[in-house]
């Protein structure tokens, strides 16, 4: 019963805003952003300048208008210190879920209006175009025809285009079976139209790629396309759901983990929002403690581990400049609960972890097969 006394005062404390622990940054950035941050502005961490950031030591986003400037300036950071391959990642149906939907159409469609708002909203604040690329022509043709209103609000400064731009024998019996420029055309009596724009080899003349609502079959073309167009650009995963679609990587009919190491390893997660769930038996009253929180990024910040609280705001428990895995994020939730009963190196804690813990990517960090850290960092 020690342990639960335990865990209802430091909820208790966190509640009440005390300074947390393995927080230190959080402790001071709370003094610096009570007088930087706008009137209103719930939880914010960043100071009343470009040039100044504080780490968070509170966080409740009240809208996703506010969540997306909190991206657009992480994006905005990176960019500025020469950064070039980007992630953005947090939940698009809504702060609490923590079940990301596979790609469902719930999913896709949120993702692609928040991607459209966050696109112009980086081109509002670096004045630089900004290409939103969808999986395939497919997709590409059903957007351009239900978003016509809202892609003539960003003409000119944000465009749709697709992974199928990159070219190869699939992507071209795609869109010649499928598209609206193939068979469709031909049918309505209007011939072919493969040559027109949109096609394989499409020239690409915008600042920044913006990458969404691929699936772990796609990946191998969003790395076709950063060799094809993304070279010299800004390259950005947005919502991309990397922590999910890595576990595919390696089974059969999915591209080989190789695809990790050499390539996706390669973006510096500058946005990260993912959420948390748990619960832990013990064997006194209530008997199951639930407890969420979440893993969070906000570039040049640390990456940090949050605690839920009632109010659903998230606080800091623990913050480091390396990531954390999903591991020792859940442990550091448990310890801050007060929910870490067993005694460090005994079979209980053995038996509590497992044997396995962490992913196999987790596993790989800092080996000779990564070719980057970034993804880390």
């Amino acid at each position: 019963s020690g342990s639960l006394w335990k865990t209802a005062a430091i909820c208790h404390g966190l509640a009440k805003g005390a300074a947390p622990p393995k927080c230190s940054t959080a402790a001071g950035a709370a003094e610096g952003a009570a007088a930087g941050a706008t009137a209103g502005g719930a939880g914010a961490g960043a100071g009343s300048t470009e040039e100044e950031f504080v780490s968070r030591s509170r966080y409740l986003p009240e809208s996703y208008d506010e969540l997306l400037g909190d991206a657009v300036r992480s994006a905005r950071a990176a960019m500025r210190d020469g950064l070039r391959m980007l992630d953005v990642e947090f939940p698009p149906l809504g702060s609490n879920s923590s079940e990301y939907n596979a790609k469902g159409d719930d999913f896709i469609e949120s993702n692609l209006v928040l991607a459209l708002s966050f696109a112009g909203r980086l081109n509002e604040a670096t004045g630089q175009t900004v290409r939103v690329v969808v999986p395939d022509f497919v997709e590409l043709d059903r957007l351009e025809d239900e978003k016509r209103n809202t892609l003539e609000t960003l003409r000119g400064r944000v465009s749709l285009g697709s992974l199928s731009e990159g070219g190869g024998l699939q992507a071209n019996l795609q869109e010649a079976v499928f598209g609206k420029r193939g068979l469709a055309s031909f049918w309505a009596g209007e011939g072919f139209k493969l040559g027109e724009g949109g096609v394989a080899g499409a020239k690409v003349e915008e600042d920044i790629i913006i990458c969404i609502n691929a699936s772990a079959i796609e990946l191998p073309d969003i790395r076709r396309y950063h060799e094809q167009y993304g070279q010299d650009k800004v390259f950005m995963l947005f919502n991309l759901q990397l922590e999910t679609l890595r576990a595919d990587l390696g089974l059969i009919g999915f591209p080989p983990r190789s695809l990790h190491n050499e390539f996706f390893t390669r973006f510096r997660s500058i946005f990260f929002l993912r959420n948390r769930q748990y619960s832990k038996s013990v064997n006194v009253p209530p008997f199951l403690i639930n407890y969420s929180g979440a893993l969070f990024r906000e570039y040049p910040g640390p990456w940090q581990v949050m605690l839920r609280q009632d109010d659903g705001s998230l606080v800091c428990v623990a913050e480091d400049d390396i990531r954390f895995t999903l591991g020792e994020a859940k442990y550091e939730l448990m310890e801050a609960m007060g929910l870490r009963t067993e005694e460090k190196g005994s079979t209980m804690e053995f038996l509590r972890r497992g044997y396995k813990q962490g992913t196999w990517w987790e596993e790989a960090a800092g080996s000779e097969v990564e070719a980057s850290t970034e993804w880390r960092s």
